[in-house]
C-alpha cells in the first residue's frame, strides 16, 4: 500500500487526477461555449455546431487537465515537506 503513496507513483495519480478532471471540466467548457454562440446568434446552434464545439472543449480540456494534474503531481510529490 505504501508503494501507491510513494514519488514513484506520482504520475499514476497524475494520470487518475487528469481522467477525473476531464469529462466535469470538458462539459463545463462545452455549455458555456454553447450559450456563448447562442446569445451572440440569438437561437440555439444546430446539432453539427454543438458537435464541434465539443471536439473543441474535448481538446481544451484535455490540455487543461493534464498540464493541471502534472503540476499538482509534481507539488504534491515534491518531498519538500517539514
Amino acid at each position: 500500500m505504501e508503494a501507491l503513496f510513494s514519488p514513484e507513483s506520482k504520475w499514476l495519480w497524475s494520470a487518475a487526477l487528469g481522467l477525473a478532471l476531464f469529462f466535469p471540466v470538458r462539459q463545463l467548457i462545452w455549455v458555456l461555449s454553447v450559450r456563448r454562440l447562442q446569445r451572440r446568434t440569438g437561437e440555439l446552434p444546430e446539432e453539427a455546431a454543438r458537435m464541434s464545439l465539443k471536439r473543441r472543449a474535448g481538446a481544451t480540456s484535455l490540455l487543461l487537465c493534464l498540464v493541471f494534474a502534472a503540476t499538482w503531481g509534481a507539488v504534491l510529490f515534491a518531498g519538500g515537506g517539514p
